[in-house]
This record gives structure tokens, C-alpha cells and sequence, in this order.
């Protein structure tokens, strides 16, 4: 069975629950206009929410894929996960670069995680 959280518009939704696992949408920044590690911190934050909804935390995130507008935000950007990151339990995670829908956007985190006990 299929539990979808934040239908957008018909088009996606935000997170979408199978079985014991979480998979979310790229989350994107809120002010688009923020630098790399403020827009970081606002998608991870979204993160949280969504995990949260969905039953989940980012503890049990199995996987993320990190993608930047430009490599070289890299470093503003682990510096943001690296203040938000489970130490404990990191997940998998790759970091690409790509170009994203609007140009404004300085990062998208997808990820996938396991729901909570």
C-alpha cells in the first residue's frame, strides 16, 4: 500500500511511504536567493518535516543524493549537513553536479529512509 504526503498541484508529491520505506522528492530551498549553506539548511529542515510526517527521522535516512548548481558550493554545503547529520547514522550519500529547474537554486536533496521502528 501507497501513502502519499503533500500532493503538489496532481503533478508530484513530496514524500511517498511503501511498505517500511520513506522516498522523498528533491527537496529544494525556500529563498532562493540565500547562499549555498542557508539553502542547504532550508532543505534539510524540509527534510526533517517530511521524515517526520511520514514516520521517519533522519537517523534512518538509508540514502541521499545531493545535487549542487555548482561543485565548487561543496564545502557550504557540508558544512550545513555536516552541523545537521546523524553522526551515528549517516547515510549513503553522493554529491553531483546538474543543472536544476530554476536557476536560483543552489542545491536538491533526495532521500530515501526507513520508517521508525
Amino acid at each position: 500500500m501507497l501513502r502519499r504526503i503533500d500532493i503538489e498541484n496532481g503533478r508530484l508529491c513530496n514524500a511517498v511511504v511503501h511498505g517500511n520505506t520513506v522516498y522523498l522528492a528533491g527537496q529544494i530551498p525556500e529563498d532562493p536567493t540565500a547562499d549555498a549553506a542557508a539553502q542547504t539548511a532550508s532543505v534539510l529542515a524540509q527534510i526533517d518535516e517530511l521524515l517526520e510526517r511520514a514516520g521517519s527521522d533522519r537517523r534512518h535516512i538509508i540514502q541521499a543524493l545531493v545535487v549542487l548548481a555548482d561543485i565548487r558550493d561543496a564545502a557550504a554545503m557540508n558544512a550545513a549537513w555536516d552541523a545537521w547529520v546523524d553522526k551515528e547514522h549517516p547515510p549513503a550519500r553522493a554529491t553531483i553536479e546538474g543543472k536544476l529547474v530554476d536557476p536560483r537554486w543552489k542545491v536538491e536533496i533526495i532521500v530515501t529512509a526507513a520508517l521508525k521502528g
